[in-house]
């Protein structure tokens, strides 16, 4: 068999997209609640529009997203009819500490996360908890400035020992940063980060970026020290970079773009920066005003494993007529040899199993993929039984290709893997855009990109199908 009895199977969501409640229980604002949908999503996230506060011009699909707050056991109750062995959600800041500066967390956030995990214990499911999934306490960005302010990591230790320590029965996996990288591409919603004019941004970027990187080795030391068997990973929004052709200049630029993206990877990885990063600091005269306890904290606590996002790879050309397209936050080319999603993104299953190898050969530790899916658009019919279901046989044959592409990289190639969860594994409001109709999951959900709907759950047909995956530990991947 290519995976072990103890591999982790099930599906990935963050709190910011499902969870909802975002004025219960004594939760505060968010940098991800006042992102609207629409027009001006991506200049929010950017960084540039100081959106601070909820107005009427503009819809937040964020503030209820699919309602987990109130639906939590019904969709767990979901999760463990698949067979999940594992469930991958993220703390909402927020929830508990509402401004992220006080001294003592909101006890009813706490309680709300305890009973999460209890219900998930129920069903024998193990959480993979995200500290921070694009979410940063609003009052910490209008009054610190965000992850720019290194006071922030003051606030982090803060969190991650409350929830080391609370949550210590029932979690020992855990993720410092999501996809830390995307503070380049989306810095408001990576970090919290505004801009203002004539600023530099790329400066601010990477300072901000090493004020997560030293949080991150602190969450690694405190959750180290208050529960060894703790398991602590990074997280990186990866896929291999491919130069349009094979012109020496766009192989270098794959080169350069690949260095761009697993940077800070480098750091939680081997605890230090590299050479090449060095450089490129000499060059925009950026000093990060590193001390040598914060050189030992990088170097002596670096992360458990390595967990990725792999949705697609990227294509770069140095030359203007190769055409640009924009699949996601990585700007790229198309790709000729690859179909594309309805949202542009390059579907290459090979490309999971050379980005396996990549990650394991460069940083030999464990990886674990912890988002993979595809964003389609669904409708909901009534099958020959008269159940309301989904025919997404779409996304069947997508997830089947790539994870026999995990398997090959598993079992032909040696990477050692500890788990899979599928992104959106109940259909969730879309990061990047902010739609519900860009759906992932295994389990649809009634609500539209205007918030309109019942919030009703029904399976689609890949439920039944992934059920199939995981009781045979990945071995029958047929669609019948």
């Amino acid at each position: 068999m290519s995976f072990p009895n103890d591999f982790l199977w099930g599906g990935a969501t963050a709190a910011n997209q499902v969870e909802g409640g975002w004025n219960e229980g004594g939760r505060g604002l968010a940098n991800v609640d006042v992102t609207p949908w629409g027009a001006d999503r991506r200049k929010v996230m950017s960084g540039t529009a100081n959106a601070h506060a909820l107005d009427q011009n503009h819809f937040y699909p964020g503030l209820e997203a699919v309602d987990f707050y109130h639906h939590y056991k019904e969709d767990i109750a979901l999760f463990a009819q698949m067979g999940f062995k594992v469930f991958r959600m993220s703390i909402a800041w927020s929830r508990i500490f509402p401004n992220g500066d006080e001294e003592t967390p909101n006890e009813e956030g706490l309680q709300f996360y305890e009973d999460v995990f209890k219900e998930l214990q129920k069903y024998g499911i193990e959480p993979l908890v995200t500290i921070t999934h694009f979410d940063c306490p609003m009052h910490l960005i209008t009054e610190y400035g965000g992850w720019k302010n290194p006071k922030l990591i003051e606030f982090y230790k803060r969190l991650c020992t409350v929830l080391f320590t609370r949550f210590k029965p029932y979690v020992k996996w855990w993720l410092t940063f999501n996809e830390i990288n995307m503070i380049l591409h989306l810095p408001f919603m990576g970090a919290g980060l505004e801009f203002e004019e004539g600023e530099d941004q790329e400066k601010a970027k990477y300072l901000a970026a090493h004020n997560e990187l030293l949080a991150s080795a602190w969450a690694v030391k405190i959750g180290h020290e208050i529960n060894p068997e703790n398991r602590i990973g990074c997280m990186v929004a990866a896929g291999e970079f491919y130069p349009y052709c094979s012109m020496p200049e766009d192989v270098f630029l794959a080169k350069e773009k690949e260095r761009e993206n697993l940077l800070f990877i480098d750091v939680q990885s081997r605890g230090e920066y590299p050479r090449y990063a060095q450089k490129m600091f000499e060059r925009m005269g950026l000093d990060l005003g590193m001390s040598p306890d914060q050189e030992n904290l990088l170097k002596d606590n670096t992360v458990d494993f390595i967990s990725f996002s792999y949705y697609s790879t990227r294509c770069v050309s140095t030359r203007p007529e190769a055409g640009e397209q924009v699949g996601n936050a990585f700007k790229g080319v198309r790709n000729p040899y690859l179909k594309a999603s309805d949202w542009g993104w390059a579907i290459d299953p090979l490309g999971l199993r050379t980005t396996m190898n990549s990650l394991y050969d460069l940083y030999q530790k464990p990886l674990f993929i912890v988002e993979n899916g595809l964003g389609a658009t669904d409708e909901l019919i009534k099958d020959e039984n008269g159940e309301w279901t989904v025919a997404d046989d779409y996304r069947i044959e997508y997830l089947k290709a790539h994870i026999q592409a995990m398997k090959d990289a598993v079992e032909l190639d040696g990477v050692p893997l500890l788990g899979y969860t599928s992104w959106g594994c109940i259909d969730l409001v879309s990061a990047s855009t902010g739609e519900m109709s860009k759906r992932y999951g295994f389990i649809y959900v009634d609500r539209d990109d205007q918030g309109n709907g019942t919030l009703k759950r029904y399976k689609k047909k890949s439920f039944d199908w992934y059920k199939k995956v995981i009781a045979s530990n990945g071995e029958d991947l047929s669609n019948n």
